[in-house]
């Protein structure tokens, strides 16, 4: 504890250092020049970096000329995508002395990478794929998953954790099918096991899930099979991916579109692209010695830049998630049924104070913004339904949205009947690699990130100083973080902030709101605590959330936050939370943000129209009004 508060004292002091300058800091760049004339720069410099508790990311402005200036000396690797693949892939890249660029058309994690189940997992429906399919390519990505599953969450302890799932069992087959199953799942993490799975009786599951029904389609609960698996704050996991990369020195622009490649006009080799800035409509050239296309499901449309006549990788299948209060299920478990009457998996689970229910699989379009019909918000319901003993009820649903699963087939492969949930790395056009498929919990391992940046080596004949070290490199935030952090916050600072008649009044830095700021921002909540204090910035944005006004100044400092969208959307989670909270915080988010960015008036009606457009569609139900404390 008094290594963790030394470190917050020094933290502190560069908080402190930032907003004296009313946050408006350019840093020098990431790696030093010396590591620059030298080559490239050595691991234990990169890990100083990133771990330096007085480091911000280099400004947008400062990420952009780092781009246009490629054209002097081309970039290494050029990043089309800013999900978890793709800030995976540049983060690897960097890391290993490698010259990288990354560009986004909307925001860091703004599609499938921010629309995910939430869940780290190995995957236990591929385990019995495995088992009964003798599928060895399925047994393959368990392994590889599972490998990934304990790294993810001790590369970001502060954004992941164990979370126990409960599976009831309505038979004593099924209490011993699972129970062997799970076991198995245990023995196949080996050392990477979160912990055991045991069995528990139908009275101690009932009084752990006290919402749980003792009964069930004519059938009496027999006991349930409890097993862990990691969860996670998924986007806000990306955007930590985004400004570590950064910070190791790749230059990483959001909002920023590829609109064409360039070709070298006797090879045909793509050699870089050219990019618009959707913020400010400006083009520039990109130049590098490697493409690689990580843009998720919209990876087909990237491919066809390069070549009109590419075949389709990508099968788009649609994911429906819901959120409802918390009352539904307990904090600290969760509920999965892997076989529901049509064979899908439901599962409940608590998130951010709130119980996360879903999930569909089912065909789909590839579209920017998917919306959830209300077909598959009323199958979860009623699926949920089924193992509840209390009544679910659609005006429950504080927010609905829908992801699109990247679903790959190689398009080398002679035989494209089967769909994988692997990953696809592949090389259709010279110096265009494309990676896509895999899942979360894969992004960054051999499966995904360190595949694809060793596709790039051998493509553009690369000479990285090192092999791939993002096995044991922390994301910023996480070096040092403990669960106990929070305490040193509600210890420290107070909540200043404005009453509505404008006077500037103290508030207490409660429990909920550190606890937020230390799961959040993990060792870095520091700066976002001293802002809350030093700039009035300390009111709640919504009631009954423990988000605060300091979050989006510094998010527009500190992690690239250029829209309220960003905001609402990625970096806090309000719109995946409460869609009627986030559209009541939004005001004073947009005036934060007018500031922070020099926004004129017509900017802010246009940010103000745009975000109630993106609300419209998560499907959230318009009675959703509380009146117990929480969710007014």
């Amino acid at each position: 504890m008094a290594a963790s508060a030394t470190r917050l004292r020094r933290l502190a002091s560069a908080a402190v250092a930032v907003t004296a300058c009313g946050g408006a800091v350019l840093l020098t760049p990431s790696v030093s020049s010396n590591d620059r004339a030298s080559g490239r720069p050595t691991v234990e410099s990169l890990r100083q970096i990133i771990n330096d508790p007085s480091a911000v990311v280099p400004s947008r402005t400062l990420q952009e000329s780092a781009l246009i200036s490629s054209k002097s000396g081309p970039l290494d690797i050029l990043v089309v995508g800013g999900g978890a693949t793709g800030c995976g892939v540049a983060l690897d890249a960097a890391t290993r002395g490698l010259r990288v660029g990354l560009v986004e058309r909307e925001d860091f994690s703004c599609g499938t990478s921010s629309r995910s189940t939430k869940l780290i997992h190995g995957g236990v429906r591929y385990l019995e794929k495995a088992v009964f399919g003798l599928d060895y390519g399925q047994l393959k990505l368990v392994f590889h998953a599972l490998e990934e599953r304990k790294q993810v969450i001790e590369n970001a302890p502060h954004l992941c954790h164990a979370l126990p799932c409960m599976t009831p069992c309505f038979d004593w087959f099924e209490v011993v099918y699972y129970w062997m199953g799970l076991k198995m799942y245990d023995l196949v993490a080996g050392r990477r096991l979160l912990h055991f799975s045991r069995y528990y009786s139908a009275q101690e599951s009932v009084e752990l899930f006290p919402t749980l029904a003792r009964k069930g389609k004519g059938r009496s609960l027999r006991g349930t099979v409890v097993y862990y698996d990691g969860q996670m704050n998924d986007s806000r996991l990306n955007v930590g991916l985004a400004c570590t990369a950064a910070l190791a020195g790749a230059a990483v622009l959001n909002h920023a579109e590829v609109v064409s490649f360039l070709k070298d006009e006797g090879t045909q080799r793509i050699i870089g692209a050219r990019i618009r800035d959707n913020l400010s409509g400006q083009e520039f050239d990109a130049y590098a010695k490697v493409v690689v296309n990580a843009a998720g499901p919209f990876c087909d449309s990237v491919r066809k830049m390069a070549n009109k006549d590419a075949l389709p990788m990508i099968c788009p299948s649609s994911g429906v998630h819901i959120v409802l209060p918390d009352y539904y299920s307990p904090d600290g478990m969760g509920l999965i049924v892997p076989k529901t009457k049509d064979g899908r998996v439901v599962f409940m689970l608590p998130w951010l104070g709130r119980t996360i229910a879903g999930t569909t699989d089912s065909s789909t379009s590839i579209t920017p913004l998917p919306e959830p019909n209300e077909n598959e918000i009323q199958f979860i319901l009623d699926a949920i339904c089924d193992y509840l003993n209390v009544k679910v009820r659609r005006t429950d649903v504080l927010s609905a949205w829908s992801g699109i699963r990247p679903l790959a087939v190689d398009p080398n492969a002679k035989n494209t009947e089967s769909i994988s949930r692997d990953h696809v790395v592949s090389e259709e056009y010279p110096g265009l690699v494309t990676i896509t498929g895999g899942k979360w919990t894969t992004y960054r391992s051999f499966s995904m990130a360190e595949d694809a940046v060793n596709a790039a080596i051998k493509s553009g004949k690369l000479s990285p100083s090192n092999e791939c070290i993002t096995s044991n490199l922390r994301l910023i935030g996480g070096d040092g973080w403990e669960p106990s952090l929070f305490t040193v916050l509600a210890q420290q600072y107070v909540r200043m902030k404005k009453s509505d008649g404008g006077k500037v009044v103290p508030g207490v830095m409660d429990t909920a709101a550190a606890k937020h700021l230390s799961r959040a921002y993990g060792t870095l909540a520091e700066r976002v605590a001293t802002i809350a204090q030093n700039e009035n910035l300390g009111k709640r944005l919504a009631h009954g959330y423990p988000y605060l006004e300091a979050e989006v100044a510094y998010c527009a400092r500190n992690e690239y936050c250029e829209s309220a969208v960003d905001f609402i959307a990625r970096r806090s989670r309000l719109a995946f939370l409460d869609t009627d909270a986030a559209s009541h915080a939004l005001p004073r988010i947009i005036e934060i943000l007018a500031t922070e960015h020099n926004w004129d008036k017509s900017r802010q009606k246009e940010e103000m129209q745009k975000a109630k457009e993106f609300l419209e569609t998560f499907k959230s139900s318009k009675n959703a009004h509380f009146h117990d404390g929480k969710h007014q």
